[in-house]
């Protein structure tokens, strides 16, 4: 159970949460229940999860939204053309990033019961996203070169590449590597 919520409050770092919550993961006491009352608390406990990872999004998106702009060096009327592009792009990255918090959950489910299938079919949907990824970068990159040129479009790629690969390596330094399965 431990290593489940281990990996479940993974999925608050999938925008580079590097935040703890104070608490979570330890074993709480619980007085003798009924199962409508735990299925209750794991629904309560799922709502709380999901709460957090809203949250966390939140605050990363924001604190990405700062980096890119002080990064970007853009004049007054290069913001206006280059933030509607950006906020589209956030969306759909954040969409992605439901597939991956999905497969992480998945992970974590069915890590200690790993099957052949079940492994393969978690790194196919992880090479998925990855591939879905590339491919969103590089049409967003296209339309920041068609409305602000190359040499903009390259420092966006550079920042959002590199503030993506923190957030991947904190994310797979908090994945275990997958067992031997049951």
């Amino acid at each position: 159970m431990r290593l489940r919520n281990r990996l479940l409050l993974l999925a608050l770092v999938i925008l580079g949460g590097l935040v703890a919550i104070p608490g979570w993961g330890q074993n709480q006491p619980q007085a003798a229940s009924s199962k409508p009352a735990t299925a209750s608390a794991a629904s309560t406990r799922e709502k709380n999860l999901q709460e957090y990872i809203n949250l966390m999004r939140a605050d990363v998106r924001q604190q990405k939204a700062e980096i890119m702009g002080s990064m970007m060096l853009l004049s007054a009327d290069d913001a206006t053309k280059f933030w509607p592009i950006y906020s589209d792009y956030d969306a759909q990255l954040t969409k992605l990033n439901d597939q991956r918090v999905a497969n992480i959950r998945e992970y974590a489910r069915t890590y200690n019961q790993m099957t052949d299938q079940k492994a393969d079919d978690l790194v196919q949907n992880a090479l998925s996203y990855r591939k879905q990824r590339s491919d969103l970068l590089a049409k967003t990159y296209d339309r920041v070169k068609q409305s602000l040129g190359a040499i903009t479009a390259a420092r966006f790629i550079q920042v959002e590449d590199q503030l993506l690969l923190i957030i991947d390596l904190q994310i797979a330094s908090e994945l275990p590597v997958v067992g031997q399965g049951s």
